[in-house]
């Protein structure tokens, strides 16, 4: 990790070799920041990861993003910005 960013979080990439359509050829990393502001939104840690972790899938599938993006962002930071702005969030009635 860079000293420059002390504000990144490493998301591992899944260990799915089929894929090659990835979004970025390096690994995902996550913004501690945009952690932080999904947190607000959705505020269980398990079900914000799980949420993120899916739609990085999506992404990688090759979703379009549902946000405007730039070229630094990675699938995790797009999948948290979704989060942020109310793009995706979980479904509360699925039991």
């Amino acid at each position: 990790m860079s000293e420059e960013a002390p504000n990144i979080i490493a998301f591992p990439e899944p260990d799915n070799k089929s894929s090659s359509t990835h979004v970025g050829k390096r690994p995902s990393i996550m913004r501690s920041d945009l952690v932080q502001e999904a947190a607000k939104t959705i505020p269980e840690p398990p079900v914000l990861i799980n949420l993120v972790s899916a739609r990085v899938k999506q992404l990688n599938l090759g979703r379009a993003p549902l946000v405007q993006t730039d070229h630094r962002m990675g699938a995790a930071d797009i999948a948290l910005t979704e989060i942020i702005e109310g793009k995706i969030a979980v479904d509360e009635d699925e039991d």
